[in-house]
């Protein structure tokens, strides 16, 4: 799947894997399973919670240019931020990408009350999981998706938020066995 992107994109990407531990990055399979997602439902409004250097944003904001869509995506961490920001502009996707620095459980609440969310993909602090579920689901559509990395691999921190879910009856929810464990919930009602 990496071979649709420009050279540039395709370096981009492999150099940012090399970094995949120190930038708590999400693997390459997991990245491409979200791009199909994506493009699959047809998503256009697209809102990341965790954007460290811009590695999981440059796969969603290349599914969002086949949807017509556009990614919102949050980052705590100033340094991280500018890095992803620079790799955005790089990758040529900075035109849909919008970038929103600070606490994200702020930025949540902050949201305008009419903002719609087609897909959310959360990979930030796990112990706030469950407080990102709350806050998104006041704005995820119907049939919207909401997807979680690391609930197998931060079992303990993200087990608030799967059992939250698992028994909220808006929502089906199944977790898929990719690299650290992707959490994939459609919103039912």
């Amino acid at each position: 799947m990496i071979e649709e992107f420009d050279k540039t994109t395709q370096d981009i990407l492999i150099n940012l894997e090399k970094t995949q531990k120190q930038f708590w990055n999400i693997s390459r399979v997991t990245a491409e399973f979200l791009t199909i997602l994506i493009r699959e439902e047809n998503a256009k409004n697209i809102l990341e919670v965790g954007t460290s250097n811009g590695y999981s944003g440059i796969w969603l904001a290349k599914a969002a240019q086949k949807t017509g869509g556009h990614l919102t995506t949050i980052e705590f961490w100033d340094k991280r931020l500018d890095i992803a920001k620079e790799n955005f502009k790089l990758c040529q996707v900075e035109d849909c990408v919008t970038t929103l620095k600070g606490s994200a459980c702020e930025l949540l609440e902050s949201l305008p009350e009419d903002y719609i969310i087609d897909l959310a993909f959360v990979d930030a602090n796990k112990s706030e999981y469950i407080k990102y579920f709350e806050l998104i689901d006041k704005h995820l559509k119907v049939g919207g998706i909401i997807a979680c990395d690391n609930v197998l691999s931060h079992e303990a921190k993200c087990k608030p938020f799967i059992d939250a879910i698992n028994s909220n009856s808006n929502y089906e929810n199944v977790v898929l066995s990719l690299p650290a464990g992707l959490s994939v919930g459609r919103k039912i009602k």
